[in-house]
């Protein structure tokens, strides 16, 4: 298709520039600042940052604190944290093993009754297109059948007025051919009365 369009641009080159009168547009309007980044990582052809896992690591306090109560408690609470974390992903997938089922089998039904009356209106729609078209098709062949009968009339009007015509042609000739016989006979009349 891009082709096409391509080769219909070479061939048909406007004669003016019929958005003129539109301003510049501003392709940058509906980035976000992560959208931004992400476009700026994909230009400078550098890979995708892997999921990070160390939110989910459980480091021991480092060498030289390994004497200190303080960063001892501060990485206990970071695997209570984690441990609650663990927990609450626990009790949300039991939740979801025990209703999620239930849930999808309503949505599925839900989407289920949606698919069905579109298709009903989609069916009525179809219906009222095939009767459109047999009105329309049955209303046309009602007026070529109309057409054929008033083009029979003109044509048998024609050849009666044709008919005429010839008629009134015939006659006139032969009015025409009875006033030179009655013209030759008052000549005739004529000459003989003037012979007495």
């Amino acid at each position: 298709a891009a082709a096409l369009v391509e080769e219909e641009t070479r061939r048909y080159r406007p004669t003016k520039n019929y958005l003129s009168y539109l301003p510049t547009p501003d392709f940058s309007a509906f980035e976000t600042e992560i959208m931004r980044n992400e476009f700026e990582r994909l230009a400078a052809r550098q890979p995708m940052e892997l999921l990070s896992m160390k939110r989910y690591e459980l480091p021991a306090p480092s060498s030289g604190q390994k004497n200190d109560i303080t960063a001892w408690q501060e990485c206990v609470n970071n695997s209570m944290a984690q441990l609650e974390h663990q927990a609450v992903r626990i009790e949300n997938l039991e939740l979801m093993s025990q209703y999620g089922t239930n849930a999808w089998k309503v949505y599925n039904g839900n989407l289920a009754f949606m698919i069905e009356m579109a298709q009903k209106e989609l069916h009525k729609f179809r219906k009222q297109i095939q009767d459109l078209n047999w009105q329309r098709k049955n209303d046309q062949l009602a007026a070529g059948a109309k057409l054929r009968e008033l083009e029979s009339n003109w044509v048998s009007l024609v050849s009666k007025n044709y008919e005429i015509e010839r008629a009134i042609v015939q006659l006139e000739n032969e009015v025409g051919q009875l006033r030179q016989q009655q013209g030759d006979g008052d000549e005739n009349k004529e000459n003989i009365r003037q012979d007495f």
